[in-house]
């Protein structure tokens, strides 16, 4: 049997692809940078908060870590506008990534500030500072530092479930080579390409968030 492979049928639609890793990246960025503030205030409220809003938060979490994300996609694109509430997929794909980055994000960060000692706490206190500046310059940090590998896959899961987000037709990597092997009919080429390219992506995720956190978030 020849196998007659053209990836020069996908490669020459690199407009398209491009814009789709864009879309992909473009994505991902906002859902972490909105994702990991929500993780932070639900892991606070999950670990110090008033009973009521750590029964509420968790709650969210459960919800979320216990249903698949295209349900949830889906359910912010198809169900809410039966409420009236209609979105665009780009919105509705954003939201879904946020939440689902968030749920995971408040258990992997509050393990990290359960594990804090308990002295440092108090030696926070004992400099006069509030509850939240405790939280915020003696708790965080190193809390973050303990958890940041996991943290970082996190992210990549949730880049790479962006994927899921093509089937409500927002411009992703994967919606891009859907599109172009319906067009050329060259389905194994466009999904090696796409393949690799998630790779690349996943990579270079990794690569920036291991340099990002020591350097901007939690310190060396």
């Amino acid at each position: 049997m020849q196998i007659d492979l053209n990836f020069w049928a996908i490669l020459s639609q690199w407009p398209f692809l491009l814009k789709g890793v864009a879309w992909t990246i473009g994505l991902t960025a906002i859902a972490m940078f909105i994702g990991l503030i929500l993780g932070i205030a639900c892991a606070w409220a999950r670990a110090s908060g008033p009973v009521w809003l750590r029964w509420l938060v968790g709650s969210y979490v459960e919800i979320i870590r216990n249903t698949p994300f295209i349900v949830q996609l889906f359910f912010i694109f198809f169900g809410l506008p039966s409420l009236g509430v209609r979105l665009s997929p780009e919105v509705a794909s954003i939201i879904a990534m946020v939440l689902n980055l968030g749920a995971y994000a408040t258990e992997i960060i509050r393990a990290g500030i359960e594990n804090t000692p308990r002295g440092q706490i108090e030696a926070g206190h004992s400099l006069a500072l509030s509850r939240v500046q405790v939280f915020v310059y003696v708790v965080l940090p190193p809390a973050l530092k303990r958890v940041w590998p996991a943290l970082v896959s996190q992210c990549i899961i949730v880049m790479l479930g962006s994927a899921v987000c093509g089937q409500i037709a927002t411009e992703e990597l994967s919606y891009a080579a859907n599109v172009i092997q319906a067009r050329n009919f060259r389905t194994f080429e466009a999904y090696i390409v796409a393949t690799l390219l998630y790779l690349l992506l996943a990579g270079g995720l990794r690569r920036v968030l291991n340099w990002a956190g020591p350097k901007f978030i939690f310190g060396s």
